[in-house]
C-alpha cells in the first residue's frame, strides 16, 4: 500500500489499566523526593518523636513502683486522650514542614516547563493528576502521621489488655481520621501554593505561611476583638478542636467542632477551587 494512503488509525494494542496509569507519577516523584537529603534528614528527624512515645507507652508498663506514685504522677503517666492528644499536635507541625519540602515541587515544574499539555493528551485526566500528585503527599505524610499513630495505640492496647482496648477503642479511630483530616488539607494546601506559584521556594514559604501566619493573625483577632470565633481563621487550631473532640478530651476555649467542621469544609474547597483553575492544559489570555 502507498505511503499516502495511510490515514490515522486509532491505537488498538494493550492497554495499562487506570490504576497503573495513576501509579506512575506517585511512583516517580516518590523515587525522586526520597533523593533530597532535605527531606530524608526531616522525614528521619520526624520519627524521633514517635519512638519517643513508644519508649514512653513501654516504660509506662514496666514501673514496678506505679501502684505506689502519687495520684498526679499516676495520672502522668497514664496514657490515654491526652497522650495521643499530644503525639497528633507534634507529629503535625513536622507534616507541615515535610509538606513544605515535598509539596512544591510537584506541580510547579510541570507548570514552568508547559508540561501539562504532555499529560493531558494521554488517557490523564485533570482529576486523575492531583489524585496522583495528593497521592504523593500523603503517602509521605502517612509515614509520619497515622502510620505511628495506630502503631502506638495497638501497641498500648497490647501492653494494657482488652479492657482497656473495650474502653478506649475509639482513641484509635481518632487517630487515623483525625490525621486523614488534615492529611487532606496539607496535601490540598501544599498543592495549591504549588499550582498558584511557579517558583518552588515562594510556594514552599505559602505553605509555611498558610498554617504559622494565620495561626499570628488568628491570635490578634481574638486579642483586639476579645472574641473567640477568631480561632476559626487557624486550620491548625481548628483541627485541634476536632482531634479533641474525636479523643474524647476536653474542648478548649473558642468556636465549638461544627463550626470548625464547616470552615474546614470551605477551606479545602476553596483550595481544590484554586487547583480547578490552575490545572489547564491551555490557557487562554486576552
Amino acid at each position: 500500500m502507498a505511503v499516502y494512503r495511510l490515514g490515522y488509525q486509532r491505537y488498538q494494542g494493550p492497554l495499562t489499566t487506570h490504576w497503573q496509569r495513576l501509579l506512575v507519577l506517585p511512583r516517580y516523584a516518590w523515587r525522586r523526593l526520597f533523593q533530597q537529603r532535605l527531606v530524608l534528614i526531616l522525614l528521619v528527624a520526624s520519627l524521633i518523636w514517635p519512638l519517643l512515645c513508644g519508649g514512653y507507652i513501654y516504660v509506662s508498663h514496666r514501673l514496678d513502683l506505679l501502684g505506689s506514685l502519687p495520684g498526679n504522677l499516676k495520672d502522668a503517666v497514664e496514657i490515654g486522650g491526652k497522650f495521643f492528644l499530644v503525639f497528633m499536635d507534634v507529629q503535625a507541625v513536622f507534616s507541615v514542614l515535610l509538606a513544605a519540602l515535598a509539596g512544591p515541587g510537584l506541580i510547579a515544574p510541570d507548570l514552568a516547563n508547559n508540561a501539562l499539555p504532555l499529560y493531558f493528551s494521554r488517557p490523564l485526566t485533570r482529576f486523575d493528576y492531583v489524585a496522583a500528585r495528593m497521592a504523593t503527599l500523603v503517602g509521605l505524610l502517612s509515614l509520619i502521621t497515622w502510620i505511628p499513630g495506630v502503631v502506638l495505640f495497638w501497641m498500648q492496647a497490647g501492653m494494657a489488655g482488652w479492657s482497656w482496648f473495650a474502653v478506649n477503642w475509639y482513641l484509635g479511630a481518632g487517630i487515623f481520621f483525625g490525621f486523614a483530616l488534615w492529611i487532606l488539607v496539607v496535601s490540598l494546601v501544599a498543592l495549591a501554593c504549588s499550582a498558584y506559584v511557579k517558583w518552588r521556594i515562594v510556594a514552599g514559604g505559602l505553605v509555611l505561611g498558610f498554617f504559622f501566619i494565620l495561626t499570628g493573625v488568628a491570635q490578634m483577632v481574638n486579642a483586639v476583638l476579645r472574641v473567640g470565633w477568631g480561632s476559626l481563621l487557624n486550620p491548625a487550631r481548628s483541627h485541634y478542636i476536632l482531634w479533641s473532640a474525636m479523643l474524647g478530651v476536653d474542648l478548649p476555649p473558642g468556636p465549638g467542632v461544627w463550626p470548625c467542621v464547616i470552615v474546614l469544609t470551605v477551606t479545602a474547597l476553596a483550595l481544590a477551587l484554586v487547583l480547578e483553575r490552575k490545572l489547564r492544559a491551555v490557557e487562554v489570555i486576552s
